[in-house]
């Protein structure tokens, strides 16, 4: 490593700590994103159980802008659980997202640890 210049390592440094941050700063965003998902899909499953406990015989509206639309029940049930699939695929997908930008992070971080223990005494 001595024979790289110090302009060159203090690039190769510079470009390791950005990658750090970077990918600290998404994995944060991520996150939150990560719960407001599952915040959604908690609220939307508590609305399915309320819905499928309902009797037959009661009158379901939707909320379209600022109206309500009468919605029969099947349809009504059929919605909810697409939705719920929906957000169940974005979490998965943000569960993944976080476990490679987490590894990003790692990785930034050893090869951090890494230049530092390595680098010679001055």
């Amino acid at each position: 490593m001595a024979s790289l210049s110090d302009d060159t390592l203090r690039k190769i440094l510079v470009q390791i700590q950005q990658t750090a941050v970077q990918s600290q700063r998404a994995l944060n965003i991520s996150r939150q994103q990560l719960a407001a998902k599952e915040r959604e899909r908690r609220i939307l499953q508590l609305t399915i159980e309320e819905v499928t406990s309902l009797g037959g015989d009661v009158n379901l509206y939707k909320g379209v802008g600022k109206m309500f639309l009468m919605t029969p029940r099947p349809q009504m049930e059929k919605e909810l659980k697409g939705e719920e699939k929906e957000l169940t695929d974005d979490i998965n997908n943000l569960q993944k997202k976080g476990k490679y930008l987490e590894k990003q992070f790692n990785d930034a971080q050893a090869q951090l640890r890494d230049i530092f223990h390595n680098a010679p005494s001055q």
